[in-house]
């Protein structure tokens, strides 16, 4: 990767210990200390440890994308989104995504693969987001939530949902990221004829 060149290198902390603060259904919350390499000071820095999760941009048969819209305790509003969730431990990604897509939407069929990964928040966050896009979906499967979901589930036009990410009617972080690692991939499809 070419990088803007720098003034000077950023030093990299060396971690010396860290203990787990928290423990909850979600997260584990963990104070770490680290050591500057020249100056020599020691910090304790707080880190949240979290399982890698997946959203998934699932485009249908007819060329809609898949949106779900659902209440977010952190917001305390309603956020509209792709759907995603937790990767299980030892899950590849893109099979969560094809798991997850059904359980929240009962969307499945078609190929499945990585678009690509971000860090949600690296300051203070450990885990990392896979995007995955499935295409060619329709509605075959059993809704599967889990006991505090509930979730509206449609679908739109590629343009139309691109555009609420411009005008603000979509705000959830990773599913911008998720919609922009799409974008080129929909430039492509969208001077295809429809199968």
């Amino acid at each position: 990767m070419n990088l803007p060149p720098a003034a000077t290198e950023p030093s990299r902390w060396t971690r010396l210990a860290e203990r787990v603060v928290a423990t909850t259904r979600v997260l584990e919350l963990r104070s770490v200390r680290c050591r500057h390499p020249q100056r020599g000071t020691e910090r304790d820095f707080v880190v949240v440890h979290t399982p890698d999760w997946v959203n998934v941009v699932a485009l249908t048969t007819d060329r809609q994308l898949v949106i779900v819209r659902q209440f977010r305790f952190g917001l305390d509003g309603f956020s509209l989104e792709v759907p995603g969730g937790v990767i299980e431990a030892g899950e590849d990604p893109v099979a969560a995504g094809v798991r997850e897509l059904a359980e929240e939407t009962g969307f499945a069929g078609g190929t499945a693969r990585l678009l690509g990964s971000v860090h949600p928040n690296p300051a203070i966050q450990d885990n990392r987001c896979h995007i995955v896009l499935v295409e060619g979906v329709a509605r075959t499967q059993a809704l599967a939530w889990d006991a505090d979901e509930e979730i509206a589930i449609s679908t739109a036009p590629v343009d139309d949902v691109l555009a609420w990410t411009r005008d603000g009617r979509i705000g959830h972080s990773l599913t911008l990221c998720a919609l922009l690692l799409f974008e080129p991939r929909w430039a492509e499809l969208r001077s295809r004829p429809a199968v």
